[in-house]
């Protein structure tokens, strides 16, 4: 098991009850999974680019992801209905916490001129969602490897109810919001 992870069981559970003010153990919010997502628009000119975004974020997941493919066709981007448009990869439970120390640890502070993250990317329902412009901030990814520089979306969700309840959670987890 993660340092994180006993982390969260041994201390942030039993803080986050007394600061949120709950009466039960289940209420306590927690991390439930961490969706990373890489849009390839470009794909659809040069399909080799979906290779080479599955090897990235298998590098930086550790876990193999899927292809992700277009819902509808759409004429003015060159889109048909089932073309390969990006890749995603879910990690939950062993994983998604080592994936998590990594990030709080090692990549974020790689971030050039880094201040913190926004604390208004939450979405209502206690999910936050980070966007990464670059993916040669993880440390697994080569920089004489990369072709193109591509962005991604990570989004941790949680079993929280609210924002308030979801930002105490991850503050506690160590995400270095800026106010």
């Amino acid at each position: 098991m993660s340092r994180l992870a006993d982390l969260y069981k041994n201390e942030i559970k039993d803080k986050l009850m007394k600061e949120l003010g709950l009466k039960n153990v289940m209420q306590v919010p927690k991390l439930e999974k961490i969706v990373i997502n890489m849009g390839l628009g470009e794909a659809t000119q040069n399909i080799k680019l979906i290779d080479k975004g599955v090897e990235e974020i298998s590098l930086i997941a550790g876990q193999k992801p899927v292809v992700t493919k277009a819902k509808k066709a759409i004429s003015n981007f060159k889109l048909r209905k089932g073309l390969p448009i990006g890749v995603m990869v879910t990690l939950r439970r062993d994983k998604m916490y080592e994936f998590l120390e990594r990030f709080l640890t090692v990549t974020l502070p790689r971030v050039r001129d880094f201040k913190g993250i926004s604390a208004k990317a939450f979405d209502g329902q206690g999910n936050y969602t980070i966007g990464i412009r670059e993916q040669l901030i993880f440390p697994e990814i080569e920089y004489d490897k990369v072709e193109k520089v591509k962005g991604m979306n990570i989004t941790f969700v949680t079993s929280a109810k609210n924002d308030k309840e979801a930002r105490a959670l991850l503050s506690a987890l160590g995400f270095p919001f800026r106010d």
